[in-house]
């Protein structure tokens, strides 16, 4: 059941990151997003391995990962279109996609921005005696900033129960990984820190779920923080409309080769976990699910003026002050 859920979710993924792609590409909408495209088998190994009072805390590039906690895709395009059905009724836009009730308590715009938040949750949940554990997503240009520094080496010092997820896609925006950093692999880092690091698929949903459920059970027990480096490749730009030019096209063409999503339904079919029909159902059904929300979501309403407002002081104030 396991294998297949991870399957679901990421042709969900593919096909919500597709529709956006095809969407503004043909001028049928507008929004601004950062593509996950060829990242679906981590968030998808999140959302099968995390609880639903984990929390979750992702970046601009984190529509996987928004899927996979739960949250409902028309919250998620209700935002990145500015309606009113959006996660925060079209305030927050595609870089602040939040929804608590699923355990995604930030999707911040700001590179490595994530991590300092994820302490603190942790830091809650600690001095709370929950077992519930933080996830914090984020690029391997992420681990070049301060505030990744800090927030590894406090979550280290305390033994939160935070796990660090890097999805190394290999570049930092436009900049390869090797014009960043000396380290041969971006999970030498965690060393430096006293902190476990595994380094795995990113994939393979399997390898990258085995290595977070063993990150949970030890954040959980008092273990404190892991941090995994899970390799993959982003097959679109660093946003919609970046053509690229700073990939090599072999390197491409190798990547998009090893696509996550058909390499994992042919292990699904080869195991005979699945059979080709349910595997085209499940295929149908995510098509189906991103175009049912895709049109609750234009057929709603603005954000209005009213909601400026809204959200913002505790106690609502008049204006002008």
């Amino acid at each position: 059941m396991s294998e297949r859920r991870l399957y679901e979710l990421m042709v969900l993924m593919k096909s919500a990151d597709d529709r956006l792609s095809k969407g503004i590409g043909t001028g049928e909408f507008m929004c601004v997003y950062w593509p996950s495209r060829g990242q679906e088998a981590i968030a998808a190994a999140m959302g099968v391995a995390l609880r639903p009072d984990d929390q979750l805390v992702t970046t601009y590039r984190g529509l996987h990962d928004l899927i996979g906690k739960g949250v409902p895709l028309e919250e998620i395009y209700g935002e990145m279109m500015g309606r009113s059905v959006g996660a925060s009724r079209g305030k927050g836009g595609t870089m602040h996609i939040a929804n608590p009730d699923k355990g995604v308590m930030l999707s911040t715009g700001i590179v490595g921005a994530g991590p300092p938040v994820a302490v603190g949750l942790a830091l809650a949940a600690k001095r709370k005696g929950l077992d519930r554990v933080t996830v914090v997503s984020f690029g391997d240009g992420a681990t070049n900033t301060g505030s990744f520094h800090e927030a590894a080496n406090m979550a280290a010092l305390w033994d939160l129960p935070l796990v660090f997820v890097c999805q190394n896609n290999l570049f930092a925006e436009m900049t390869p990984t090797a014009d960043t950093m000396k380290l041969a692999h971006v999970v030498e880092r965690a060393a430096g820190y006293g902190m476990p690091g595994v380094r795995v698929d990113g994939n393979d949903p399997l390898a990258v779920e085995s290595a977070l459920e063993e990150a949970l059970e030890k954040a959980r027990g008092g273990g404190g923080p892991t941090f995994i480096e899970c390799v993959t490749f982003r097959f679109r730009g660093h946003y919609f409309g970046d053509r690229m030019p700073y990939i090599p096209k072999e390197q491409l063409a190798a990547a998009m080769a090893a696509d996550p999503v058909p390499r994992f339904r042919a292990h699904l079919a080869e195991a005979g976990i699945c059979g080709a029909d349910e595997l085209d159902r499940i295929d149908e059904d995510a098509v189906a699910t991103v175009e049912s929300a895709l049109s609750a979501v234009m057929a709603a309403a603005p954000a209005s003026i009213e909601e400026l407002e809204t959200d913002v002081y505790a106690t609502p104030i008049g204006f002008p002050v």
